[in-house]
């Protein structure tokens, strides 16, 4: 309880010193020459709430977060499973990894932003082209931690496991995996975000719906608050999401001890 209301005050005081910034009179704002409209280059707080409501309570704000959202979650889903897959197929297999060692690393090292273009041609300008961009960005966080977990298990639990008569499939799922979960985790809490960004990224470069349509067309326009309206509502889900990825962590991970109760043992 004392950490969320240290973490709302927080929230608070943000906001405060954001209004208080773009109060007319302690910083100048510029001007638009067409109409001689006033406004801040990093909006005002009050008029971006107000963005914010009007979309909800008009509701046009649904068809392109829906639009998103489906781009966000298809790209977290493919991008996490692929990685998860191909993780676990590499770091088993030594043989394997050695040779797509270059061929990942090459991948890894590329801009995959610059992807987006790409993807816009052999995909079309629909959902696909941002699901693409969304799976090279999630894929390559999930499997470096999978690949790195299954690695960091003991050799000697591996061992003692075997002269138990444990067969391959038994150490996957009783040794490999989860000893790898904590890894994933991590990486999936990361990976919400990148799969936010590639939606929006590849939104940009080519779309008629979503919220980084709609923050496109505000740049144009140079209508600062709805850009920043449309920034943080995409926070805000991108919130809800990772919660759900707590959520689930948490019922999953229900074996492994709390730090404070290892540190009691």
């Amino acid at each position: 309880m004392r950490l969320r209301v240290l973490q709302t005050l927080i929230l608070c005081f943000l906001v405060a010193l954001w209004y208080v910034f773009t109060k007319p009179g302690l910083i100048p704002p510029f001007y638009f020459e067409q109409d001689n409209r006033a406004a801040f280059f990093f909006g005002e707080p009050q008029k971006v709430l107000a963005v914010i409501i009007d979309w909800f309570v008009s509701g046009d704000i649904f068809v392109h977060l829906g639009v998103t959202l489906l781009e966000t979650a298809l790209g977290f889903v493919i991008g996490s499973v692929f990685g998860l897959g191909i993780g676990l197929w590499l770091a088993l297999s030594p043989t394997a990894s050695a040779v797509m060692d270059p061929y990942i690393k090459g991948f890894n090292s590329m801009p995959r932003v610059v992807l987006a273009p790409i993807f816009a041609v052999w995909f079309g300008l629909g959902i696909w082209s941002k699901v693409a961009l969304g799976v090279t960005l999630v894929f390559f966080v999930v499997f470096f931690n999978v690949y790195q977990g299954v690695r960091e298990v003991s050799p000697t639990l591996i061992a003692n496991a075997r002269m138990l008569g444990a067969s391959r499939r038994q150490l996957l799922r009783s040794i490999y995996l989860p000893s790898a979960m904590s890894w994933v985790f991590a990486s999936l809490h990361n990976a919400v975000g990148l799969a936010f960004v590639g939606a929006v990224v590849g939104e940009y470069l080519g779309s008629a719906q979503g919220v980084g349509y709609l923050i496109l067309q505000a740049e144009g326009t140079f209508d600062v608050n709805t850009v920043f309206a449309g920034i943080i509502v995409l926070t805000i889900f991108a919130l809800v999401l990772d919660a759900l990825v707590s959520a689930v962590e948490g019922r999953l991970m229900t074996w492994q001890p709390r730090a404070s109760e290892t540190e009691k043992v």
